[in-house]
């Protein structure tokens, strides 16, 4: 039956007419999804019509209007009739008894009606009173009746919504958070609702609410398909339960699913979690936009520079190569390229996450628009910007969110898809597959400090679970994906089969600690052969807790992690062997000897900076070897200061030192003299490298004294605070006293910080140690140093006066 002859059927036959035609309707099988729904309204319309015509013979200055979801024409087949019968006050009585001859007619069909008889005056001020009130009149559509009163209101209506707007929209933005709080995150729920829970239908129609205020607008794209899917769903779950219900319940999961057409429950659940993901996105990024609107409207930008001393506050500063902060995002530098620099959207989101600050939505989809894919493997910045946005705690999931809505980050890491938006069924996971990733990820960023390679940490969290996209067990799938990933974000050999260890292996420890007897040598045995080595167990071990904490509280208690952290001692007393000596030095290179041998001559540091590459790969051709950065090579008289000064002199230049090394030079027979050879790999935090000789110049006026690098880095500082959104684990200070037979061994791991090696370097000196050698990498933004010294003699330090060095050196360092 067509639509036309379905409305026919309403109009002519009443009552009964309207619920033959709406049931006709509702059971055609060939019409859903929006046709239905506009059907629906235009029956009820009609209907609706009839009944107020019947009654208005006499009666001048009345109109019917659909106000909320019906009056944007969303009806599903349970939906409310929101209705409100608007008058001009001329007689109240005619008024009552048309109302009585609607209204009723309504709940005889059974059917849900909310409503209201008012004048235009008592509209607004119960819409000035109740917020919610107002929200639906902003969908307020005729029916019947007088069509001035109507458009009338309406217009009233909208400019008392923009002119009240400030003050509204801050309310709306409260009951928006507080309705998420009590719901929960539509995205992530088993069960959701799909009105209330926060990205479903109501926060769809507060963006609506938004954009007619004319002071901000919600990000477009996809946004009216997410909420058509949401509806859909929701249509279907009416006509299966045949109730008026927005919950999403697990037993009806498989109807709906089927009333749709899709092939099971869990592709439906994906399909809700996107288009909640799309609006949710879309509500971060609106309302960030009203809070700065509201900012720059109640401040304006002389007072502002007023409120700041009179100096105007900077409009952008710079983050990261190409990448700067502006009005409380991360956006793009005028400069930037991203057309001709594929690091660049994980540099921003690496800047963005450390920062705490969110990523321009302009800025995403400019790198999305025009970013070229990294080469395989990675350059060594892409993998160590990874391992900085993942080590970045909490600011990293809407950072990666903000990737994750552009589509960047399948692009980056195209095994991504099959995880994304994937339910998990069991009670167990309060998660997605892919949010319980990067959840693991901001977990294992609080265990940095307990591991030798936190990169190998945190990149392992990213990956565990990524074979859940896969049939069979997801760890035996898990550790193929793995090992492809990591060969092609660039990590070598060693640590390709330590991350797919880590992944093949990830559930091994809490399953053998709570399923096993560990009094059963067997078992331990079984343990450390499948683990290998003890840097592996190590990982292991933080990778087991991050994943269990961030599964969701029942995963994870004192007693598990007892359980895991006995069977952890056992497993590392079968691995356990000695301590290697302090790494030996390889012989000098031809232009490290001429360095020493000028440094001799000049009795001054001499430098070299030079492009320095990695050794072409398999998958590499062998003449296009990567490159990783600048090497600075410095030769120095042995004397006391070298490691503090050359770090200061390297900060005051914003250079970011990846890895360094520090050690005394052999030099060749006949030349007189000691020297110390610094080995550093750096990069500009942002414009380009000093020239060489302004580095000599300001190192040797750090050497004798001339120059205050710790003033100058407190000047600078007090200048231009850097902003720190992460935060980060607590320095950790460790000796390890059987390390070295020459020299103590202090082992720092931090969070990486302009001037941080500068000031580890001055307390070690100034508690009278003296540097053999040292060995400092940065993985991602944790540091983790190893320092060999000594007393003055030359000798190791006691046990006592190196522990006591070490404390006060986290002590300092945590000032």
């Amino acid at each position: 039956m067509t639509s036309t002859n379905v409305r026919k059927d309403a109009e002519d036959s009443g009552p009964s007419g309207y619920a033959a035609a709406r049931l006709r309707l509702l059971t055609e099988g060939a019409r859903s999804g929006p046709p239905r729904r506009t059907a629906l309204a235009e029956l009820t319309d009609d209907w609706l019509t009839g009944l107020f015509a019947a009654g208005t013979e006499q009666l001048r200055g009345v109109s019917l209007i659909a106000v909320g979801g019906y009056g944007r024409g969303e009806l599903s087949p349970r939906s409310d009739l929101d209705l409100l019968l608007l008058h001009d006050g001329a007689d109240s009585g005619a008024v009552a008894a048309l109302a009585d001859r609607i209204w009723y007619p309504v709940w005889d069909l059974g059917l849900a009606l909310d409503h209201s008889v008012r004048t235009p005056a008592e509209a607004r001020k119960t819409a000035a009173e109740d917020l919610k009130v107002q929200l639906g009149l902003l969908d307020a559509r005729h029916i019947a009746g007088d069509l001035g009163l109507t458009a009338g209101l309406r217009t009233a209506v909208l400019a008392d919504w923009r002119n009240q707007a400030p003050k509204r929209l801050p309310e709306l933005q409260e009951l928006c958070a507080e309705r998420a709080e009590r719901q929960g995150e539509l995205q992530y729920l088993l069960e959701p609702d799909l009105k209330e829970a926060r990205g479903g239908l109501r926060d769809a129609t507060a963006l609506r609410a938004v954009a007619a205020s004319w002071l901000a607008d919600a990000p477009r794209e996809g946004l009216d398909d997410a909420r058509r899917r949401l509806l859909d769903v929701r249509d279907a779950l009416h006509l299966t339960t045949g109730r008026a219900t927005d919950r999403l319940a697990l037993q009806e999961q498989d109807q709906v699913a089927a009333e749709l057409g899709l092939l099971d429950a869990d592709t439906l659940l994906r399909q809700v979690y996107e288009a909640a993901r799309v609006i949710s996105y879309a509500s971060d990024v609106t309302w960030r936009e009203v809070g700065r609107v509201l900012r720059s409207r109640a401040v304006r930008p002389r007072l502002r520079a007023m409120l700041g001393g009179g100096k105007p506050v900077a409009d952008r500063s710079p983050l990261a190569e190409g990448v700067v902060e502006q009005d409380g995002e991360v956006v793009l530098a005028r400069a930037a390229r991203p057309e001709r620099d594929p690091v660049l959207p994980l540099r921003a989101a690496a800047a963005a996450a450390q920062a705490g600050l969110p990523l321009s939505l302009h800025a995403v989809r400019r790198m999305a628009a025009g970013v070229r894919p990294l080469p395989t493997p990675w350059p060594a910045e892409a993998r160590e910007q990874l391992v900085t946005l993942l080590g970045s705690g909490q600011p990293t999931i809407d950072v990666w969110e903000a990737l994750e809505a552009e589509g960047l980050i399948t692009r980056l890491l195209p095994d991504w898809e099959r995880v994304r938006c994937r339910p998990q069924r069991n009670a167990v996971h309060v998660w997605t597959v892919d949010r319980h990733l990067i959840e693991t990820a901001v977990r294992a960023s609080e265990f940095t400090r307990r591991v030798h390679r936190p990169d190998l940490l945190l990149v392992a969290a990213l990956l565990h679970d990524i074979g859940k996209g896969w049939p069979g067990d997801h760890s035996v799938a898990g550790e193929i994906i793995a090992k492809d990933v990591a060969a092609r974000i660039g990590f070598d050999r060693a640590d390709v089969a330590v991350l797919a260890t880590l992944v093949r292996h990830h559930l091994l420890l809490i399953d053998t600690a709570t399923r096993r007897d560990l009094e059963d040598p067997a078992t331990v045995r079984s343990v450390a052969e499948a683990v290998g080595t003890q840097g592996t167990l190590e990982l292991l071990h933080a990778l087991t807790e991050a994943d269990a904490l961030a599964t969701g509280p029942a995963a994870w208690s004192s007693w598990r992690g007892s359980l895991v952290a006995d069977l952890v001692k056992r497993v590392h007393a079968v691995l356990s062997g000695d301590f290697l000596d302090e790494p030996e030095s390889a012989a000098p290179t031809a232009e490290q000897e001429r360095l020493a041998i000028e440094c001799v001559a000049t009795g001054g540091p001499v430098l070299a900076l030079r492009a320095q590459t990695e050794a072409p790969t398999e998958e590499q051709p062998a003449g296009d070897p990567e490159p990783l950065g600048v090497e600075l090579l410095i030769a120095v008289p042995d004397q006391a200061g070298v490691l503090p000064a050359v770090a200061g002199v390297l900060a005051m230049h914003r250079l970011t030192v990846r890895t360094a090394e520090l050690r005394a030079l052999d030099l060749p027979d006949g030349v007189e003299g000691s020297v110390l050879l610094l080995n550093w790999r750096v990069a500009a935090q942002y414009g380009s490298l000093p020239q060489a000789a302004r580095l000599r110049a300001d190192l040797v006026r750090a050497l004798d004294g001339s120059l205050d690098i710790a003033a100058r880095l407190a000047e600078r500082d007090a200048a231009y605070p850097r902003r720190r959104g992460v935060v980060a684990p607590p320095p950790r200070v460790s000796v390890h006293p059987a390390a070295s037979r020459l020299a103590t061994v202090i082992e720092v791991r931090a969070q990486d910080a302009p001037g941080l090696l500068f000031r580890i370097g001055r307390a070690l000196e100034d508690a009278g140690m003296r540097m053999r050698s040292a060995h400092v990498s940065t993985l991602g933004s944790n540091a983790v140093d190893a320092f060999y010294v000594t007393t003055a003699e030359g000798v190791p330090l006691a046990g006592e006066e190196a522990a006591s060095a070490a404390r006060k050196l986290e002590e300092t360092l945590r000032a």
